[in-house]
């Protein structure tokens, strides 16, 4: 099973309020809960490698904004 961590995620940088993004961020708590032990762990390791993903997107976007920021 593919899971959709970038829809979570999306959902709570979007949401209006902290009890909407304590709502998402229980629905994943929930997901996670229901699933068997094989489950959780091939979903331990989906989230591993999308939150990798993510730093690595973050991180290249922060040092090319930085690196603009140096040449003003």
């Amino acid at each position: 099973m593919q899971y959709d961590f970038r829809k979570y995620h999306y959902r709570s940088i979007n949401a209006a309020t902290d009890a909407e993004r304590t709502a998402i961020n229980q629905e994943l708590k929930d997901l996670y809960a229901s699933l068997s032990e094989d489950e959780k762990e091939e979903f331990n390791r989906q989230l591993q490698a999308f939150l990798a993903k993510e730093m690595g997107r973050l991180k290249s976007g922060y040092e090319s904004v930085k690196g603009s920021l140096g040449n003003n």
